[in-house]
């Protein structure tokens, strides 16, 4: 089994900053890409931003130059630095991984709230 625990969401006000963090834990060979997807109220969950293994990033145009992703792979953990937040990026934010044991599998933490009041 592969645990990822985050921990980081609060309440901020627009402009503001947060950072999250997400540790993986568990049973696998190795940790490929990592990443943050987010849920909106009553919308589909989006990525926000990924990172390879070896450091190569990707970026949600709404997030980009306000947002940064990071890693440690040794320690096993992913990072989400959100600078200048905006109401619109209200939502419950997921950490996921794809890890290699038997064949490429994907997990997924239980979610932290980010909320941005204007």
């Amino acid at each position: 089994q592969v645990q990822l625990v985050e921990s980081g969401g609060g309440l901020v006000q627009a402009g503001g900053s947060l950072k999250l963090s997400c540790a993986a834990s568990g049973s696998f060979r190795s940790l490929n890409d990592m990443g943050w997807q987010r849920q909106a109220p009553g919308k589909q969950r989006d990525l926000v931003a990924s990172i390879t293994s070896d450091g190569t990033t990707n970026y949600s145009d709404s997030v980009k130059g306000r947002f940064t992703i990071s890693r440690d792979n040794a320690k096993g953990t992913v990072w989400l630095q959100m600078n200048n937040l905006k109401p619109e990026d209200t939502g419950v934010y997921y950490c996921y991984a794809v890890v290699q044991r038997v064949g490429l599998q994907s997990y997924w933490g239980q979610g932290t709230q980010v909320t941005v009041s204007s």
